[in-house]
C-alpha cells in the first residue's frame, strides 16, 4: 500500500511555492500526494498581485469524494483564503488525522495573505486540530501577538510547534522544536545568500511525507530540514527575483 498525504494549498503559477512545491516534495519521499487547491493566485517570483479563494463548498465536496474512496491519515495545509474555508476544513478533520499546518500569513515577497478575521478563525477552529505547526517568527507574532516566544508558543493548542528564525536571522538560522510548549530540540543551519520561493512549503511537505511513512516527529523534522537545506543549496533562478528550491533528489 502506498503512503499518501492530502494537501490543501494554493496554486502558484510560477511553480515555486504552493501546491506545485508540495507535490514535488512529497513525491521525492515515495509518497502519493492528494492535492486540493484552496486558492488561485496571480504571482511570479517578484510579487503576489491577486488571490481568489476557491469556494468552500467545492472543497468540502472534494474532501468528501476523497474520503469515500481513499483512506487518509496525514494532511498538509498551506495557504487558506477565507473564513469559510478554514471552518469547513476544521470541521472535516478528525482526531485520527496527523495535520501539518504551514500558516501562510504573508508570502515570501511580504504580501499579506490572511486578514484578522481569518487569523481569528485559524486560532479558534483549525489550530486545535493541528499536530505540527511550522511558523516563522512573524507568523508566531501574528498568531499570538505581544508575547515572548515561550508564552506565544504556550498559547497555541498544537502538540508540536517548529519555529524557524528564517525571517529574523542574518547568519545562522535556528529551528526550535517545541512539544506541548516545551523546547525539546534545536536545529541550526548557516543562512544562505539570496531569497527563496517556497522553502516553507518544502519543509512542511517533507515533514508530512515522512510522518505518512510512520517516521516519528523528531526524526521527521530533522530529515525534512536536511532535505530542505539541500534544495536551497541547489536552488535555481528561473525568474527575475527569488530562487526556486531544487526539490529533485540527486542521482546516486
Amino acid at each position: 500500500m502506498l503512503d499518501r498525504v492530502l494537501v490543501l494549498s494554493g496554486l502558484d503559477p510560477s511553480g515555486g511555492a504552493g501546491i506545485a512545491a508540495d507535490i514535488e516534495t512529497i513525491n521525492q519521499f515515495g509518497v502519493v500526494s492528494l492535492p486540493v487547491i484552496t486558492t488561485l493566485t496571480v504571482q511570479n517570483t517578484q510579487a503576489v498581485s491577486a488571490i481568489q479563494a476557491v469556494d468552500h463548498a467545492l472543497i468540502e465536496q472534494q474532501l468528501t469524494a476523497l474520503a469515500d474512496d481513499i483512506s487518509v491519515n496525514t494532511v498538509k495545509i498551506g495557504l487558506l483564503s477565507s473564513v469559510e474555508q478554514i471552518n469547513a476544513i476544521a470541521h472535516w478533520l478528525n482526531e485520527s488525522h496527523l495535520v501539518v499546518l504551514d500558516p501562510v500569513i504573508k508570502s515570501s515577497t511580504a504580501d499579506v495573505m490572511l486578514d484578522e478575521n481569518m487569523l481569528k478563525a485559524l486560532r479558534a477552529s483549525l489550530l486545535p486540530m493541528v499536530t505540527l505547526l511550522t511558523p516563522n517568527m512573524s507568523e508566531l507574532q501574528a498568531l499570538a501577538p505581544d508575547l515572548d516566544e515561550q508564552s506565544a508558543v504556550a498559547t497555541l493548542p498544537c502538540e508540536w510547534v517548529l519555529l524557524t528564525t528564517t525571517d529574523t536571522s542574518d547568519q545562522i538560522i535556528e529551528h526550535r522544536l517545541y512539544h506541548q510548549a516545551n523546547l525539546v530540540e534545536r536545529f541550526t543551519y548557516p543562512k544562505l545568500p539570496g531569497q527563496y520561493h517556497g522553502s516553507g512549503c518544502t519543509l512542511a511537505s517533507a515533514i508530512s511525507a515522512l510522518l505518512a511513512s510512520q517516521i516519528d516527529v523528531k526524526n521527521a523534522v530533522k530529515r525534512a530540514l536536511d532535505y530542505t537545506y539541500q534544495t536551497l543549496l541547489n536552488a535555481k533562478r528561473i525568474g527575475k527575483m527569488q530562487y526556486h528550491p531544487n526539490r529533485a533528489k540527486p542521482l546516486t
